[in-house]
């Protein structure tokens, strides 16, 4: 049930969020090498919380610790990233990006912000100012229902 907002907006949200959606991962088609959505998770997953260990990729993911570790097989043999001892603790492995893992990332980055520039310039001024204002407050929201969770 849906309490302080109606049907009609949670749909509307709903149908320009999947808009939003294609502009992000329009840009994944057209970046070399091409990289599979689970891959480009985990591969973000490490770069957000480095160092990262293979127990927490696997939960962020919400994997199980052999798919995990399989997908990084093919992530390490594609050189996009690598696996050493831990600083912490010698015993544990941290799962890391390759200078190559932070460049594919990175096209990937200036390819999205390309689409979306794009995309905005089809709009009115009023039309993004209005959007931003929005997408910022629903930022808040999910920070604030994040720290509740918590």
């Amino acid at each position: 049930m849906v309490v302080g907002a109606g049907a009609d907006d949670v749909a509307e949200v709903e149908t320009a969020a999947r808009a939003l959606g294609l502009v992000l991962t329009r840009a994944n088609a057209d970046v070399y090498p091409k990289v599979p959505p689970m891959q480009l998770r985990a591969l973000h997953f490490v770069e957000t919380l480095a160092p990262i260990n293979l127990t927490r990729l696997t939960e962020e993911l919400g994997t199980i610790p052999s798919s995990a570790s399989r997908l990084c097989d093919r992530l390490q043999a594609a050189g996009l990233l690598d696996r050493r001892p831990a600083t912490t603790d010698r015993r544990e492995v941290e799962i890391v990006l390759t200078g190559e893992g932070r460049a594919l990332l990175e096209r990937l980055r200036i390819a999205r912000r390309a689409d979306m520039a794009e995309v905005l310039e089809r709009m009115s001024p009023e039309g993004r100012a209005a959007l931003l204002h929005g997408l910022r407050e629903f930022g808040i929201a999910v920070e604030r229902k994040t720290e509740v969770s918590a």
